[in-house]
């Protein structure tokens, strides 16, 4: 690249690089988007050149023209709004330009170099393009003129001097005639602008605006004597970079004084400021707040509604109106250090250096100058707002306060008032530039400045309200607190407002400004921030968050004014969420509580707000806390009497609501109890949350009665005072029913012993006294009490406490039982007339006394013992009977078990019911008599009376009446059952009488336990086949009880007997060896496996067991593993030994592993040799043909067996070797089990004479091959290629030679057999490694195209197929004509024929088929393995009306149709030679199936080998049909259920698909893992994993589409003699799988279904769904028997269609399909 600069820069001319100048200014001004941008430059540029006065004009038309001609001025003002002016003069008496002023004036982009002056870029004076397209400027008497030359796009300028007027013009003037008239900019916006704009100007104090001759407005602006400030302590000076030290501050008031007309107020459109309303302060929840966070959200204010604008009368639109403002500007003097590196950067930015000084000015305005300039707007003429509404204190955040740069730019500063410095702003200087990396460095510097000055105006200010509040407190003698309200609210409004003014919002358009002022605001200072509380002015971390809670008893905590927080919302979240400010804490109220005690009223307070605490909040260890707030509170009284009570010693209280009303005030109180003007307040919970205890009566009641207290006045003593004692037993009476058991029992316990119970015997213990009631003995100590009758209330008290209602028992027995006058009906009369009045104890006491006879006891003059009531029953006859002792009642009174002494009686402990275990001893007593009536009463009781009853518990008594063969007994509960059937097992079974109440009451089980059953089996099973038939039909009904572990040990134990020989005339057989029915093998199976039928019933238990229908294909195997040559003769030879093999190649998945390896090492696979008619084998069997060729048969091993996949080779060995049954089904089995290929033994290798170079014949044989390749690669998609066509195509890599003579030497060499064969050829094939392929030719007769074609696809394919060599053959032999008459598509070929024979003459030395001639040729597609398993897909076009693509449409392939069965594949064969010469279709997939069978000898040409084949086909006799529909069954019987719950289908399967895309199932999809859903009725449910939306619900939301679906495929499974079970339904989200075979086990897509059947099915018509899945399941029923899918599994598939078309047309002619 150098080099070519180099070049460049020597041989190449200049050339300049153009600017459209008008483009350029449009793209410059269409950065200016503020308004007024021209006047603004213009002022700037005035203040600059050091003006004092400005004067704006905007001229008529009519205007300029009598100015220029002279005339009389209008008297009329012209209307604001709608005259058109058409020029703009602007004029300044500052500098005049100097030439260089005039140079610059002309350049575009060159600022002004002088640091001193505000421009920078050089492009403001282009401002004015925005209105004129030519300006005109003049200055001391000099003048330019700007215009378009040619009116084009570059700008020229016109300069000279001036025609003299006589005195020297002091104004600079520029002159803009506008591009159209219009109105002028609004009047009163401008004179906002204007206002605004002046004030930081630092030599312009005067402006005017004229609108013709008429001066619509004037401002001037005068400045008072700066004041320099002390700058307060703690303050850094330096910013954060130390390029700006600040110097010193100065103050100075500034008024700017207004007069305006009143025609331009009426012009003003309304701009009052936007006042946000103040948003609520949120509820305070003290320290609460900070500790747990618990915010509320405010409620939305509402905006105040303006008041109505008042109606001012008219006046005259020339009348002036004025008004004036004052303001306090701070200033800053700023000292500049810059390194050279940033001051370069500067300069290249700015184009000028860095200044070395300057002044940084923010506007303040005061409390009191906001408020007059708020009261001035009243007066003004109309209602838009003040003209000096943008200059004074933006306190709302409307966003007016702005940064100057001499004027005001479009960036707000965030705070409420302006900012002016020498900012460096952006080129449109609407903002300032914080993008540029050193240019921000600078602003960021002066942003500093900007928050230092900002603190020290916010502390000069609150120390000044500081000074206020002290001194006007210090004049109230109250130093330390507050002064005058009126004072103290006027200076809360004062701090207001600067807390307002210094408030940083967000600043726009950039953020940042506020952001980084806030930052230096906080940072500059090392002192906190001040702020006004109720206390005064004090550090922000001093003062508190207003709250009202607080304010009632935290009164000298310092707050933040009430009035602050309410108007102030937004300023107060602020400094909340900068942590100035923080709510009152649990500290701070402990802090103040232990400096000041509380009087009561202070005191509720408190605990008011205590009380009104969350305590949900487990974080906090909220009893810590409250002891913490009672340890520091005390309560001191303000009445002054009484003692100081620390709220730590506070124990009790008094509910004045409850029954703390009855407690006596004038009595002994605890000292720790609060007072009750306190507690009045709260309520009981509230109460206790301060850890304090209601005062129970109970508790006072202890108190009165601790010795100390008794003992302080024997007035209050209960023991000696009868009236002291009497109220307190009342206070007790009236609140007893109130009172808990346990309060109860202390009441007792505390009057227990003691004399306290007033009686007519004086004061007794509770024990010792009795109720009036008592009458039994006269000197008896009665309880009396004045005046209060001894019932209710007062009667239950004394009778817990101890008091007696009867007389003691004991005496009652001293004097009454023991004279022996009673009986026991006596006794039990008087205790029922005192039962009410007898105590548990006493009632124990009773139970426990031996007290009652035994009837029958005594008789004969013996004597009588007394028994307990508990030993004694009920005196009813059915005990008597059973002999167990009663009680003695007598005759008289009649017993009743409802009176109220059989009641008394029972309490007592009479037995009613024989216990449990007493009533199952006595079922089992050796008198029957009693035996008999205890199970009845047992079981008629067992219910009612004996609910505990367990089986288990009494499984070892025999008690049940029981009968076996033996005759009747007892049985225990497990030894016996329900069912009688069970007596023919040897089981005990209840008798006849009993059965329904032992089932049902006694837990007797129906049936024996499977485990019983099993050892019963074990130890005996059935003697002959008639028991046997009892037994299984019995044990049928009972299968579900096994477990399958138990069902499992069943299969090995001999329980089925079965005919024996000799001395053994029966035998038993494990039912796992056992087969059902009869065997569907014939004789066969009958031979080698044992078959037994017990009937229906008894079958399917032995079904259960493990007997099966049929041997399982393991069962086979190991049989034929056993003894092979046993199995091939019990067999009958070849064919039915081969449909053995083939039913085990076809379920080869079910074998195990061991299985597998046994036969691959066993000599059980049928080989074939062939031998001339006279050899004979003495160990083989032997089948003749009519060719006089003999087939031998014999048994071998894997290793002795090769797959016949050469023909040739097998022409030269075939009597030398055994191959497999040439089926693919055996062959592949054969594969599997380890046969090699006959290819892989046998070498082949070539001798050759000398090479004929340079023939024709290898020239045209190599073009014919290259041409004819395409077609057949098309054609032949079912291997894969070892090389591309475009590889073969080069010179290099295909090669073909004549040699004189050619010989083909192949040797045999296998384990055994090692064989040498020599042959002639004309063609052969070879290549070396992976180097080129070449084909030799021979040159001693024709060339052979078969022999081409075999040595070609060798080479050229992984796996060859003789069809293949075949079907190569034919497109090599066959004229293009012929060929694209057979439907080939030659048509490339043809044109490039054409193409060739018009350039032979051009390339006569270039060979045919070279790399010089361009041969077009159609590139082949070779297919791909595909590891999909078998199933069926959609074809890629349109949705046929069947599965699988039958029918054809336009827009997909056609398909073939299903083939006949094999008759109609003989006559396809039986074809003339002429006809397969010439070739009217291509070879079916059948005919190349019957071909791959040939034996014969190697063909010359395809008419000799076709009628070989014939001729062969004839000569062997064809399939019987009986063999095929025997494949056919065992295809149908190898469907079988899925028992898996995810499926993952079958990997790796090689996809075969034949010639012409003939395979009517497009193998190109796979289905994923699926989910087992459900089963609906015997069909198990699956789905796609991960692909089917809420699985969950599929069930449900799919319901009635699966009920059709099963509707339609439950008859078809009829029809095929299928087991519901082995279908399956499975539904995908996309894709083309409509059914699929997996391992036996059929699945059918429900999406397709839906798709294309269910609206069919739905209306009724069933005969389009089934016709459609009758062919789906037949063909993947043909897997079973053909994995892949090729002709042989479209010849499967035709025979089960035909097989079974009948039945399918029988249920399509139903009633039901219609």
């Amino acid at each position: 690249m150098s080099h070519d600069r180099e070049a460049l820069w020597n041989t190449g001319h200049d050339e300049s690089v153009e600017v459209n100048q008008r483009a350029l200014i449009d793209k410059v001004l269409a950065r200016y988007s503020g308004e007024f941008t021209v006047f603004r430059e213009l002022l700037q540029n005035s203040d600059d050149a050091r003006s004092s006065a400005v004067e704006i004009r905007f001229e008529t038309e009519q205007h300029v023209r009598r100015d220029r001609n002279g005339g009389d001025e209008s008297q009329a003002l012209p209307d604001l709004k709608t005259t058109p002016v058409a020029q703009w003069t602007f004029r300044n008496n500052g500098i005049i330009f100097r030439d260089e002023d005039w140079s610059r004036l002309r350049k575009i982009a060159e600022g002004n170099p002088d640091e001193e002056k505000i421009g920078a870029f050089g492009v403001g004076f282009y401002s004015l393009f925005s209105v004129t397209e030519n300006p005109f400027v003049s200055s001391g008497g000099r003048g330019m003129q700007f215009y378009w030359k040619d009116n084009k796009d570059q700008l020229h300028v016109r300069r000279g001097d001036l025609p003299s007027k006589g005195n020297p013009d002091p104004w600079t003037t520029f002159e803009m005639t506008l591009r159209e008239p219009s109105p002028i900019p609004p009047a009163f916006d401008l004179m906002r602008f204007l206002a605004s704009s002046i004030t930081f100007m630092v030599h312009l104090n005067d402006v005017s605006v004229y609108f013709d001759h008429f001066r619509i407005g004037h401002l001037t602006k005068s400045t008072g004597s700066p004041q320099t400030l002390d700058i307060p302590k703690g303050l850094k000076k330096s910013s954060s970079l130390s390029i700006m030290y600040i110097q010193n501050i100065q103050s100075h008031q500034i008024r700017i004084e207004a007069e305006v007309m009143r025609a331009v107020y009426t012009v003003a459109t309304e701009k009052r400021p936007v006042l946000q309303a103040s948003e609520p302060r949120k509820p305070q929840t003290g320290f609460f707040s900070s500790l747990i966070a618990s915010f509320t959200t405010p409620s939305t204010s509402r905006r105040p509604v303006s008041p109505p604008v008042p109606q001012l009368p008219p006046r005259a639109m020339t009348e002036l109106h004025q008004t004036s403002v004052a303001l306090t500007v701070f200033t800053a003097e700023v000292n500049i250090k810059v390194d050279k590196k940033l001051s370069a950067e500067l300069l290249r930015s700015t184009k000028k250096n860095p200044p070395q000084h300057l002044s940084y000015n923010l506007i303040y305005t005061g409390k009191s100058e906001y408020d007059l300039s708020i009261a001035a707007e009243k007066d003004q003429p109309e209602c838009a707002g003040g003209i000096f509404q943008g200059l004074r204190a933006d306190l709302d955040g409307a966003g007016q306060a702005r940064l100057f740069i001499g004027h005001a730019t479009g960036q707000t500063t965030g705070i409420g008032g302006h900012m002016a410095s020498r900012f460096i702003p952006t080129v449109e200087r609407e903002s300032i530039d914080l993008v540029d990396k050193n240019v921000a460095v600078w602003n960021r510097e002066l942003l500093y400045v900007g928050g230092f000055l900002s603190r020290v105006a916010y502390d000069l200010e609150l120390a000044a309200i500081n000074d206020l509040w002290e001194a006007a407190a210090k004049s109230r003698g109250n130093t330390g607190f507050r002064p005058e309200p009126e004072l103290e609210g006027w200076l809360c409004q004062r701090f207001l407002h600067t807390l307002k003014f210094f408030t940083f919002r967000v600043s726009t358009p950039s953020s940042e400004v506020s952001h980084l002022l806030e930052k230096a605001f906080y940072g500059c200072s090392t002192n906190p921030l001040k702020l006004l509380s109720s206390a005064g002015v004090r550090s922000a971390s001093d003062i508190r968050e207003p709250d009202p809670t607080f304010s009632q008893f935290l009164k000298n905590l310092p707050v933040l004014p009430e009035v602050v927080a309410r108007e102030g919302a937004l300023v107060v979240r602020s400094l909340q969420s900068q942590g100035l400010i923080s709510p009152i804490t649990f500290h701070d109220v402990l802090s103040e509580l232990r400096q000041h005690p509380l009087n009561e009223e202070e005191l509720v307070a408190c605990l008011k707000w205590w009380s009104n605490l969350p305590f949900s909040n487990s974080t906090i260890d909220m009893d810590k806390m409250r002891v913490e707030l009672l340890n520091a509170a005390v309560l001191c009284p303000s009445s002054g009497e009484g003692k100081v009570l620390p709220l730590s010693a506070i124990q009790y209280f008094i509910n004045a609501r409850g029954v703390g009303v009855h407690i006596p005030l004038d009595g002994p109180l605890p000292t720790s109890l609060a007072p009750l003007d306190v507690t009045r307040h709260f309520t009981p919970p509230q109460l206790v949350s301060f850890g304090w205890k209601e005062l129970t009566v109970i508790d006072w009641l202890q108190y009165i009665g601790k010795p100390q207290t008794m003992t302080e006045n024997p007035a209050h003593d209960f023991t000696k005072s009868v009236e002291w004692s009497e109220r307190v037993l009342t206070i007790l009476s009236r609140t007893w029913l109130t009172l808990s058991h346990e309060a109860h029992t202390s009441v007792k316990a505390l009057f227990s012993g003691k004399r306290c119970i007033p009686t007519t015997r004086g004061l007794q213990t509770p024990e010792g006294s009795y109720f009036p009631t008592v009458k039994i003995f006269s000197d008896l100590p009665i309880v009396n009490i004045s005046g209060v009758p001894i019932k209710g209330s007062m009667e239950k008290m004394l009778l817990f406490i101890g008091v007696r209602k009867h007389v003691d028992l004991q005496l009652v027995f001293d004097r009454m039982i023991k004279t022996g006058d009673w009986t026991v009906p006596d006794l039990i009369g008087y205790l029922v007339s005192v039962k009410d009045d007898l105590s548990a104890e006493e009632i124990s006491r009773l139970s426990a006394t031996k007290a009652f006879t035994k009837g029958g006891d005594g008789d004969g003059g013996a004597k009588r013992t007394r028994h307990r009531a508990c030993d004694l029953y009920e005196p009813v006859d059915v005990f008597r009977q059973l002999k167990l002792p009663v009680l003695d009642w007598g005759e008289k009174p009649k017993w009743k078990s409802t009176s109220e002494e059989a009641k008394l009686l029972f309490r007592l402990g009479l037995l009613r019911t024989p216990p449990l275990d007493t009533i199952i001893r006595l079922c089992t007593s050796p008198d029957t008599t009693v035996r008999t009536i205890a199970f009845k009463y047992f079981c008629d009781n067992i219910s009612a009376k004996y609910p505990d009853y367990k089986p288990d518990n009494f499984a070892n008594v025999a008690f049940i009446p029981a009968e076996n063969e033996d005759g009747f007994h007892l049985g225990t509960v497990r030894e016996v059952f329900g069912n009688p059937q069970w007596k023919l097992l040897g089981f005990s079974v209840v008798q006849t009488d009993n059965h329904k109440d032992a089932v049902s009451k006694l837990g007797v089980q129906e049936h024996p336990p499977a485990s019983m059953l099993l050892s019963l089996l074990e130890k005996t099973p059935p003697q002959n086949e008639t028991m046997a038939r009892q037994w299984f039909e019995i044990l049928s009904e009972r299968v579900t009880s096994f477990h399958p572990a138990q069902l499992n040990s069943l299969s090995k134990i001999p329980i089925v007997p079965s005919k024996g020989s000799g001395s053994q005339p029966v035998r038993w057989l494990a039912p796992s060896r056992c087969y059902l029915g009869k065997p569907t093998g014939g004789e066969f199976h009958s031979k080698l496996f044992i078959f037994v039928d017990f009937g229906v019933n008894a079958n399917r238990f032995l079904s259960a067991c493990g007997s099966k229908n049929e041997p399982s294909v393991e069962e086979v195997a190991e049989i034929l593993l056993a003894d092979p040559r046993r199995f091939y003769d019990t067999a009958g030879g070849f064919e039915n030994f081969l449909t053995e093999l083939r039913n085990l190649a076809v379920n080869r998945r079910l074998l195990s592993a061991t299985t597998v390896n046994k036969m691959r090492t066993s000599p059980v696979l049928l080989g074939i040799r062939r031998q001339k008619a006279n050899n004979t084998s003495t160990n083989s069997t032997q089948e003749s043909t009519e060719d006089g060729w003999e087939f031998q048969h014999n048994l071998l091993k894997a290793r002795d067996i090769v797959i016949a996949d050469d023909t040739n080779a097998y022409q030269l060995f075939g009597d030398s070797i055994f191959t497999a049954p040439q089926e693919d089904l055996l062959e592949s089995f054969y594969t599997w089990l380890g046969c090699k290929h006959l290819s892989a033994v046998v070498r082949e290798e070539y001798k050759v004479s000398r090479e004929i170079p340079n023939t024709k014949t290898a020239t045209e044989t190599r073009a014919l091959v290259l041409e004819r390749l395409p077609l057949f690669l098309h054609e032949h998609t079912h291997a894969r290629t070892k090389v591309s066509f475009s590889w073969l195509s080069k010179p290099d890599n295909f090669k073909v030679k004549v040699f004189g003579k050619l010989t083909i030497v192949k040797t045999l060499d296998s384990d055994s057999i090692r064989s040498t064969r020599t042959q002639d050829a004309s063609a052969a094939a070879k290549r070396i490694g992976q180097g080129a392929i070449e084909l030799w030719l021979s040159s001693s007769g024709q060339v052979d195209m078969y022999e081409v074609a075999t040595s070609l696809c060798r080479l050229l394919f992984e796996t060859v197929k003789v069809n293949d060599a075949l079907l190569f053959m034919t497109i090599l032999s066959t004229d293009l004509k012929a060929l694209r008459r057979r439907g080939y598509n030659v048509d490339k070929i043809l044109k490039q024929q054409q193409h060739e024979k018009q350039m032979a003459e051009e390339a006569k030395n270039r060979y045919l088929g070279s790399d010089s001639v361009s041969v077009e040729t159609p590139t082949p597609q070779f297919p791909t393995q595909s590891d999909t398993a078998p199933v069926r897909t959609r074809p890629p076009a349109r949705r046929p009306e069947i599965p699988g693509g039958w029918e054809t449409g336009s827009g997909s392939p056609a398909l073939p149709a299903p083939r006949e069965p094999q008759q109609q594949v003989l006559q396809e064969a039986e074809v003339s030679t002429d006809e397969v010469t010439q070739g009217t279709n291509p070879l079916s997939n059948t005919l190349q199936n019957l071909t791959r069978k040939l034996v014969g000898m190697a063909p010359q040409n395809l008419s000799q080998e076709i009628t070989r084949a014939v001729q062969s086909q004839r000569s062997r006799e064809a399939t019987p049909q009986t063999n095929i529909r025997a494949n056919v069954d065992m295809a149908i019987r190898a469907c079988r259920p899925e028992q898996e719950k995810l499926l993952r289908n079958r990997q790796k399967m090689e996809i075969i698909k034949e010639s012409l895309d003939e395979g009517y199932c497009d193998v190109s999809g796979q289905v994923g893992e699926l989910d087992h859903l459900g089963t609906v009725g015997d069909i198990k449910v699956f789905v796609t994993k991960g692909h089917v939306l809420e699985p969950a619900t599929f069930m449900t939301r799919k319901l009635e589409v699966l009920a059709r679906f099963i509707h339609v495929i439950t008859p078809l499974s009829k029809v095929y003699g299928l087991p519901i079970t082995a279908l399956h339904i499975f539904c995908d989200s996309a894709g083309g799988l409509i059914a699929f075979n997996r391992n036996g086990s059929l699945f059918l897509n429900l999406r397709y279904f839906e798709a294309w059947h269910d609206e069919d099915v739905k209306r009724g018509d069933l005969s389009r769904a089934r016709t459609s899945w009758f062919f789906t399941l037949a063909h993947e029923i043909a897997h079973n028997l053909v994995e892949p899918h090729n002709s042989e599994h479209e010849f499967y598939f035709s025979a089960i269609c035909e097989t079974h078309v009948v039945a399918l047309w029988k249920l399509l002619d139903s009633p039901t399909s219609q």
